[in-house]
């Protein structure tokens, strides 16, 4: 059975409005569509995936205590160099953080992972500089 090749899979462009969209469950099917699952064509040692350009990041939503309970930790190397921030206050300062490190959960923790991350783009408000790509909206079926 042959594999897929790049050229004869050219890459999309897809726009997600992450307003009112439930965290996990966005990120889940971006996680998808950016590994290339979608696609018959899915290969899992190939990058067959597409680009997905998410919007309005700083107004995603989560159920239950997420908001106050969740918390996300950074180490800088040194003693004492331990940092924790809750959701909330991830939101306000690098609500992109959010949705990045949510996605790189869901996808390899390889080179493969990391090449499959920077096709995607995340912005805390409406505005993105991709409208020469054209992106099409991403479906969810709820």
């Amino acid at each position: 059975m042959p594999t897929a090749k790049t050229p004869e899979n050219p890459r999309a462009w897809y726009l997600v409005d992450a307003e009112g969209q439930i965290l996990g469950r966005m990120c889940a099917r971006v996680a998808r569509v950016l590994m290339g699952k979608h696609k018959p064509a899915w290969a899992p040692h190939l990058d067959v995936g597409d680009f997905v350009v998410i919007t309005n990041a700083k107004k995603i939503a989560v159920t239950g205590r997420k908001m106050t309970d969740k918390t996300y930790y950074a180490h800088s190397g040194y003693p004492g160099g331990l940092k924790a921030a809750n959701l909330q206050r991830m939101l306000m300062k690098h609500p992109e953080k959010v949705i990045y490190h949510a996605i790189w959960g869901m996808l390899p923790h390889n080179r493969l992972g990391r090449q499959m991350l920077r096709k995607l783009k995340v912005y805390a408000g409406p505005e993105h500089p991709h409208q020469a790509q054209q992106p099409q909206p991403l479906e969810f079926n709820h």
